[in-house]
């Protein structure tokens, strides 16, 4: 059906977009991005027919990006009701807000670059579902879940009712933060981190993140790389990704690890390895990528040399420290090109990107849509877990099922036209008797 058809079919949710005249655009934009994601395609084609989450509200905290647009679509196919946020003011693609509220019936609440007080509002309208609350959450960073815990206003001792079945979690950063909560007794439902696959961890944060977070840093700066010392803070599946581009693209590596295991494979995999601070005086570009805070702090800003640039590649804006940076500044940061600010340290010029957010998204589209087939697969087939395998699941968090995690592999081969071995009986036979 053409983009102006669906538009015109659809009744208009309750929503907070930037401008519903860009659905057009938006549509085009969510079916280019749909002829990269096969499996998901296959997905939601399976989910138009049996409709496994008929009645059900989802409340979704994700990045609003075209790739998102075709999760939220194969969600809507399995008869879902969708309240969706932006998990990063700096994220959104407004013309695919704009066609998901017009064009698929989604109450949308999510614009580009908007302040700190919106970004909270709206993630409080989509916890809330118009009233009842979800059923299941979608989280990018641990958002509604954590707020759908929190006391709420009227005495009631949280905002999440009992219709709550669970959610899953798209991040390391927002994982550390559900499992603290289960730790704590305040998780009562259980979360599938869909990060945790193995198909995630391979596709998605090695090869989505090493080349979008390039992306992003060349889009801002227009910097060449080749020849740069570029520092990569954390060595996880994200790191690695990022070391392996920058690599690719003539930059010398330098990797600062935490972890002794990681540091020295970081080594044996042909990079440098150093403590921050030796780091700090080399580096011409920074990517944090570790889940943590404060990777780069007042004494590592104090070395750098004149012209370094520092990205985030991580969820959350809290692995570079801004309130040290902005206490070692000179003076206020002045923005010298689109999303690129400038701070003088020590009269050394620094320049941070996106305002320390997640640089991928912030500055570029994010991951490709091929990268986040599976990802959105994962996704999709784990809330259809939670709804009919009710009880399989404890409270707290827990990885996507393995079978689930490599049939999706085997889709995602068969889509490339690829084909794997099978082991025999007899191989088969073999591997079991030593158990």
């Amino acid at each position: 059906m053409p983009p102006a058809a669906r538009t015109s079919s659809r009744r208009r949710p309750p929503h907070d977009v930037a401008d519903l005249s860009l659905a057009t655009a938006g549509e085009a934009r969510i079916d280019w991005a749909d002829a990269q994601m096969p499996v998901l395609a296959q997905v939601r084609s399976r989910f138009g027919a049996e409709r496994p989450l008929d009645g059900l509200r989802v409340a979704a905290c994700l990045h609003v990006t075209a790739e998102t647009g075709n999760l939220v679509r194969t969600l809507r196919a399995g008869g879902a009701d969708v309240w969706l946020a932006a998990a990063n003011p700096l994220s959104t693609q407004d013309e695919v807000a704009a066609a998901l509220v017009l064009a698929d019936g989604v109450a949308v609440h999510a614009r580009r670059r908007i302040d700190r007080a919106t970004y909270a509002r709206h993630q409080e309208t989509v916890a809330a579902c118009g009233g009842p609350g979800p059923h299941l959450t979608m989280d990018d960073g641990g958002d509604l879940l954590a707020l759908l815990h929190e006391p709420a206003a009227d005495g009631a001792p949280t905002r999440a009712s009992a219709d709550l079945i669970g959610g899953t979690e798209e991040t390391t950063a927002g994982a550390i933060r559900l499992r603290a909560m289960a730790r704590r007794g305040e998780l009562p439902v259980p979360v599938l981190a869909v990060h945790e696959a193995d198909t995630h961890r391979v596709v998605e944060n090695r090869h989505g993140t090493g080349q979008s977070a390039l992306d992003g840093i060349l889009r801002a700066t227009n910097v060449l790389l080749a020849g740069r010392t570029l520092v990569v803070m954390g060595y996880g599946s994200c790191g690695r990704g990022v070391a392996a581009r920058a690599r690719g693209m003539g930059a010398a590596v330098t990797v600062c690890e935490v972890d002794p295991i990681k540091a020295l494979e970081a080594k044996l995999e042909g990079f440098d390895v150093a403590p921050s601070l030796v780091a700090a005086e080399r580096g011409d570009i920074f990517v944090t990528v570790t889940g943590n805070r404060d990777v780069l702090t007042r004494e590592h800003f104090e070395r750098m040399r004149d012209g370094t640039i520092l990205a985030n590649a991580g969820h959350f804006d809290v692995e570079i420290s801004l309130g040290d940076l902005a206490a070692a500044a000179d003076g206020p940061p002045v923005e010298v090109r689109p999303l690129v600010e400038r701070y003088v340290v020590g009269g050394r010029r620094l320049h941070l990107l996106a305002g320390g957010r997640v640089v991928n998204l912030a500055a570029a589209e994010g991951y490709p849509a091929s990268v986040m087939d599976l990802s959105f697969t994962n996704q999709a087939l784990a809330v259809e877990a939670l709804v009919r395998q009710p009880g399989r699941f404890a409270p707290g968090v827990h990885r996507v099922p393995q079978e689930m995690d490599a049939e999706m592999a085997l889709l995602k081969l068969e889509s490339l036209g690829l084909g794997i071995d099978v082991l025999s009986d007899a191989q088969s036979a073999y591997g079991r008797s030593w158990g």
